[in-house]
C-alpha cells in the first residue's frame, strides 16, 4: 500500500512538470531542454525561502515566477537573438546550474525541521489538489483566445499571423508558462522530500517526455479523456514502471538505463499504433473504392 501511495505522490508531482513540458514539446513543438534547470530552480528557491522562515505556500508562488523568468530568457534567446530552440534551452540550462548553486549557497539544502505545505497531513491529498488545480487551469486556459493562439503558433503560425497575432510573443509566453509550471513542480518536490539538490532536475525532460508518450500510447486517441489527463496518467504509469523494475532487484544505478528502455518501448508502441491505424484506414479506403 505504501508503495502505491508513493507512486501516486511522485507521479502527480512529476505529472505537473510533464504538463509544463507538454506545452512546449507537444503544443509548441519546441524542444526546451532548460526545464532540467528550471525544475531545480523551483526547488532551490522554495527550499532556501523556507529555510529562512518564509511561508511555504508563498515560496511556491515565487518558484513559479522564477521559472517563468527562466522561460522568458529562453524565449528571448530564440526569438530575439535568433539562436536555435535547442541551443537556447541548453544555454539557459547551463546558466541555471550556476544560478541554482548561488541561490542555495551549496550543492544541497535540507529543511527537515522546517514547516512545509503538507502541514503534517497526508502528502497525497495536498499533491492531488495541486495537480487537479493545475490541470483545470490549463484546460480552461487553452480554451481562451491566448490559449488558441499558442496552439496555433505550434500548428499553423501563418494562420495566427494572418489574424494579426504576434507569433514570437506567443511562443515566449508559452515558454514562460511551461517553465513556471515545471518550477512549481520542483518546489513541491523539494518540500515533499524536504531537501533540494543541485542535480535533482537531471532527466526531467526525459521523464516528462516518457509520461507524455506513455499517456498518448496507452490511452486511445478516440477516447474523451483530455490531453492533460493523459499526461498525468502517463506520469503515474512511468513512475509505476520504474518502481516495479527497481522492486525486481535492479540497482538504482541502472535508473537512467531503465528510463531509456521505457521511453523506447513507449515510442515504439506509439509508432506501431499509428502505422496500424494508417494501414487499416488505407484498406478501408481501397475497399470502398472497389465496392464503388
Amino acid at each position: 500500500m505504501e508503495f502505491l501511495i508513493s507512486i501516486l505522490e511522485q507521479g502527480f508531482i512529476f505529472g505537473i512538470a510533464a504538463l509544463g513540458v507538454y506545452i512546449t514539446y507537444t503544443i509548441l513543438d519546441f524542444p526546451d531542454l532548460s526545464v532540467d534547470g528550471t525544475f531545480t530552480l523551483g526547488a532551490s528557491v522554495s527550499t532556501i525561502m523556507i529555510f529562512k522562515g518564509i511561508n511555504p505556500f508563498v515560496t511556491l508562488i515565487v518558484s513559479i515566477i522564477a521559472g517563468a523568468l527562466a522561460g522568458l530568457v529562453t524565449g528571448l534567446l530564440h526569438e530575439r537573438l535568433k539562436i536555435t530552440n535547442l541551443l537556447s534551452g541548453i544555454l539557459v540550462m547551463i546558466g541555471l546550474y550556476s544560478i541554482n548553486l548561488r541561490i542555495m549557497g551549496k550543492a544541497n539544502v535540507a529543511i527537515f525541521n522546517n514547516i512545509n505545505i503538507f502541514l503534517g497531513k497526508s502528502p497525497l491529498i495536498i499533491i492531488t489538489v495541486f495537480v487537479i488545480i493545475t490541470k483545470i487551469i490549463l484546460d480552461l486556459f487553452f480554451k481562451t483566445h491566448i490559449g488558441y493562439a499558442i496552439k496555433g503558433a505550434g500548428d499553423n503560425e501563418a494562420l495566427i499571423t494572418s489574424l494579426g497575432i504576434n507569433g514570437s510573443k506567443v511562443r515566449i509566453l508559452a515558454l514562460m508558462i511551461s517553465n513556471g509550471i515545471v518550477a512549481f513542480s520542483g518546489g513541491i518536490m523539494a518540500q515533499y522530500q524536504r531537501f533540494s539538490d543541485i542535480s535533482m532536475g537531471n532527466g526531467t525532460v526525459i521523464m516528462a517526455l516518457a509520461s507524455i508518450i506513455m499517456g498518448q500510447s496507452f490511452i486511445k486517441k478516440e477516447s474523451k479523456i483530455t490531453a492533460t489527463t493523459k499526461v498525468i496518467v502517463g506520469s503515474i504509469m512511468y513512475k509505476l514502471s520504474i518502481g516495479l523494475v527497481l522492486k525486481m532487484g535492479l540497482p538504482p544505478t541502472d535508473l537512467k538505463l531503465i528510463t531509456a528502455v521505457i521511453v523506447v518501448i513507449a515510442i515504439s508502441i506509439n509508432n506501431k499504433g499509428m502505422s496500424m491505424f494508417k494501414n487499416i484506414k488505407g484498406l478501408i479506403l481501397v475497399g470502398g473504392e472497389k465496392n464503388a
